[in-house]
């Protein structure tokens, strides 16, 4: 597959598809593992509230992909916020996935009623000069939350892991990103399928470009310049939802998807989540 990178603000760089993998069970993550990486797949994303590393790791170590060929993402929940709780929680993790570093690192959610989430970013740091972790990032933050890591540290996440997707465009997030230099990550990126996908611009766009409705939304947002990780447990699927670096949406397919936008959020507002 012939996936390109994008590059991050230290010096490091990741695969701009990857596969996601929320609500896959540990159980059946070794297989889907082995499945994208034998399709050309190198980027996996996971958490530990998925309840998955184990199985991750596991199908890490079967597919004998070289370690130095691979990104794989984890994130910090909730409620193992705070700085020793964040150096415990990576450790879990890390024995989990049974790997000696983790490409990328998030705050899962800011939480900003619990107010630790300043500290969980300096353990973080601390775990990224010790070799552990190689990019530092967050998820569902906010301004206001991407502000406070970094006057507290000086140091500018790599990333920035959020919900995007036609009907959510998060405009102003994705172009203080751009402004400093932190990568905009989609997470549900389809929208969850169904009536996007069927959605009649959507489908007009994919029939003229000979492409299906995922792929022209998938396509557009490697095109805003966003890293995506659909999930699927679909081999052809899988496949089918790397097969977007082949055509281009024109000036006027971005701007009528661009007219889609709703505000709409389909999972939790990260002003209020709490976990």
């Amino acid at each position: 597959m012939n996936i390109p990178y994008v590059q991050l603000n230290d010096g490091h760089r990741i695969p701009q598809l990857g596969l996601g993998t929320w609500q896959t069970p540990d159980a059946d993550a070794p297989a889907l593992v082995q499945t994208a990486l034998q399709l050309g797949y190198r980027h996996i994303d996971t958490a530990a509230i998925y309840g998955n590393e184990r199985g991750i790791g596991e199908g890490l170590a079967r597919a004998g992909v070289p370690r130095d060929e691979l990104f794989v993402t984890t994130k910090l929940w909730n409620d193992r916020q705070g700085h020793d709780e964040t150096l415990k929680a990576f450790d879990e993790s890390l024995q989990r996935l049974g790997l000696d570093y983790v490409d990328l690192y998030l705050v899962h959610w800011p939480c900003p009623q619990r107010n630790q989430f300043v500290d969980s970013w300096k353990a973080m740091l601390r775990l990224r000069d010790e070799g552990r972790i190689r990019s530092v990032g967050v998820s569902n933050f906010r301004e206001d939350d991407i502000e406070a890591v970094i006057m507290e540290t000086g140091v500018v996440p790599a990333v920035n892991q959020i919900e995007v997707h036609p009907w959510l465009q998060q405009r102003a997030l994705r172009e203080l990103g751009t402004y400093k230099g932190i990568a905009t990550e989609a997470w549900s990126p389809l929208a969850q399928g169904g009536e996007l996908l069927a959605d009649p611009l959507i489908r007009e766009i994919a029939d003229r470009h000979g492409k299906t409705p995922a792929q022209v939304v998938l396509r557009w947002h490697v095109q805003l310049g966003s890293i995506v990780f659909p999930k699927s447990a679909n081999p052809a699927r899988i496949q089918e939802n790397a097969a977007i670096f082949d055509f281009q949406l024109d000036e006027a397919d971005l701007q009528r998807i661009a007219s889609l936008d709703r505000g709409q959020r389909l999972g939790p507002d990260p002003e209020t989540f709490t976990g």
